[in-house]
């Protein structure tokens, strides 16, 4: 009697892609935090979501994480936040684009795992759980077979923004060959796809063995995986990240997963997805997915309407009226304002384009900015001086440092901290202060269990982030 060998079934491995800009989103959407750590359709941020999601999916691994350097913390704090500890974080040195970023965590995978499948995910889609899961499953088997299957989603508009697949021939299921990538059509070819019923969208999430794509990827562009590969032998770990090689990793093309190996592969499958899906690339595909009125409105926050229809209004920080108008986006945050015609709304990115060339921080931060022992958001600044509010974490502190060209005094409203200033060591209640003298070393930190809030008043004849000159930093920041 022949002994039977039990099936093994390879661990699926997420890979979250969280390096993106979002600037079509802005001004919620910014540099330093994009949309993919913002909760732009629910209570959760979007990475949240899509971590989230693999709950449930079997023999599914803790998810690899690929961001940039800005984004770290973010991705620790926030993943924590939802009770998940990823298996690694990647610390991209440089944008280059999804099929480099692949490869690292293809290689950073196979280390431990090389028959692992790689679920390949943006951070910032919004996706049907219980549909994707379904959709996870049935691209598995090809997965397993050596294919490199992708997902793609049956078009319900003949939309020009996204990427199609032609279908090939039946594989298994809802598993079909890839007849070919066609790269975002004008609207006659998109509405000519869309009646044909042959094409899909291209979603951007793929499943495929860490192996196989390596070894895809070393046949069709072995200068990315040449310089993947070197960036992540000469990797080093920092805290709980890794951090690839900036030199190797600067020399892979910039090249995205599909031009790289995707349209080049005779081993591509695509699954007609059945989930939900959006990747909320502008402000009118968020309008698309929103709750609306009986008008077609999707007023979010303090907002009134009087004989208005199809408009996306966001009110962040202060009263929103909109009268007599239609098809409109206004997002209002504390200090920048869009008003823009819903069918432009892709143009918003040329209007984040412009801000930088005129050297302005709008679209870099908003007013609140995150670091890793919490938060600071500026309350007032003018000639000479600046005043910022601080929230400290609890267990949490700055760095040890000091500032060439400012002064700095420290008012606590709320929590006890404990202030390094000079050589010596103090405590400071709710109502106390202190003061930061010029080139003094000097450290906040909050060892108790509640939130420290304090306002901080800043002078000198710089005030700029620059003149910090940190001298020893729990968070392994230069």
């Amino acid at each position: 009697m022949s002994k039977i060998v039990p099936r093994i079934v390879p661990r699926i491995v997420p890979v979250i892609l969280a390096g993106g800009s979002g600037s079509r989103l802005w001004p919620l959407s910014r540099r330093l935090l994009p949309k993919q750590f913002l909760p732009l359709a629910g209570r959760r941020t979007m990475i949240q979501e899509t971590a989230l999601r693999l709950r449930g999916l079997k023999n599914c691994g803790a998810p690899v994480v690929v961001a940039n350097q800005e984004h770290r913390f973010l991705v620790a704090e926030q993943l924590k936040e939802v009770g998940i500890r990823p298996a690694a974080i990647i610390i991209e040195p440089a944008a280059r684009n999804t099929a480099p970023a692949i490869a690292a965590a293809a290689l950073v995978v196979s280390v431990s795992d090389p028959e692992a499948l790689l679920l390949v995910l943006p951070s910032d889609h919004l996706v049907g759980r219980k549909a994707f899961q379904q959709d996870v499953a049935a691209a598995r088997e090809a997965a397993r077979g050596g294919s490199l299957a992708t997902f793609g989603i049956r078009p319900t508009s003949p939309a020009t923004g996204y990427g199609y697949i032609e279908v090939g021939e039946r594989m298994a299921g809802a598993v079909h060959r890839i007849r070919r990538f066609v790269e975002k059509p004008g609207r006659a070819r998109a509405k000519r796809f869309l009646a044909s019923r042959r094409f899909l969208w291209n979603s951007g999430m793929f499943l495929f063995g860490a192996r196989t794509y390596l070894s895809e990827l070393h046949r069709h562009a072995p200068k990315i995986f040449t310089a993947a590969r070197q960036a992540v032998m000469k990797a080093s770990t920092d805290l709980d990240f890794v951090r690839l090689d900036r030199k190797a990793f600067a020399a892979s093309p910039a090249l995205s997963v599909d031009y790289a190996v995707m349209e080049k592969t005779r081993s591509g499958a695509v699954v007609r997805g059945r989930m939900r899906w959006s990747d909320v690339g502008s402000w009118s595909e968020l309008w698309q997915v929103s709750a609306r009125d009986a008008a077609g409105n999707a007023p979010r926050g303090d907002v009134s309407l009087r004989d208005a229809r199809g408009n996306f209004v966001h009110a962040g920080s202060r009263h929103v009226s909109l009268l007599g108008v239609e098809g409109l986006v206004v997002v209002e945050t504390d200090d920048a304002v869009l008003v823009a015609a819903k069918n432009r709304a892709q143009e918003v990115k040329e209007v984040v384009a412009q801000l930088d060339r005129q050297k302005r921080t709008e679209h870099v931060s908003h007013s609140r900015v995150y670091r890793p022992w919490g938060y600071y958001e500026t309350v007032d600044e003018g000639a000479r001086f600046q005043v910022k509010r601080l929230m400290v974490s609890p267990g949490q502190a700055l760095s040890l440092q000091r500032h060439r060209k400012r002064a700095e005094h420290w008012v606590v409203v709320q929590g006890t901290a404990r202030v390094t200033r000079g050589g010596k060591t103090m405590t400071v209640k709710e109502n106390q202060s202190t003061y930061i003298p010029v080139g003094m070393k000097h450290r906040l930190a909050n060892p108790g269990r509640e939130p420290v809030y304090l306002v901080e008043v800043q002078s000198g004849d710089y005030l700029g982030e620059d003149d910090i000159e940190r001298l020893e930093d729990r968070y392994n920041r230069s």
